[in-house]
């Protein structure tokens, strides 16, 4: 029988590869005018590209993020929303 633990991959390894390069067709773009920081989107992000910067600012490295748009579902004041890539931030 196997340990567990050869079942899962080595946490952390995104920062290891940038991702933004194959980003899907959209980003987050955070408003940063309702912000009641939950951290729910720094939280959910699969890549952990989400970083706070302050009281309710938090900000995004897109050089990680893949667009998944988890962190504007999961915003309750949806001061979060997604972009098209080729929009300005």
């Amino acid at each position: 029988m196997y340990p567990i633990e050869i079942l899962v991959g080595k946490p952390g390894s995104s920062m290891d590869n940038k991702t933004g390069s194959w980003r899907s067709d959209k980003k987050p773009k955070f408003l940063q005018k309702e912000c009641i920081a939950c951290n729910m989107c720094f939280v959910i992000c699969p890549e952990g590209c989400i970083a706070g910067n302050g009281p309710n600012t938090y900000t995004v490295d897109y050089d990680y993020c893949k667009g998944c748009g988890l962190c504007a579902y999961v915003c309750p004041k949806k001061d979060i929303v997604m972009i098209d890539e080729g929009e300005e931030l």
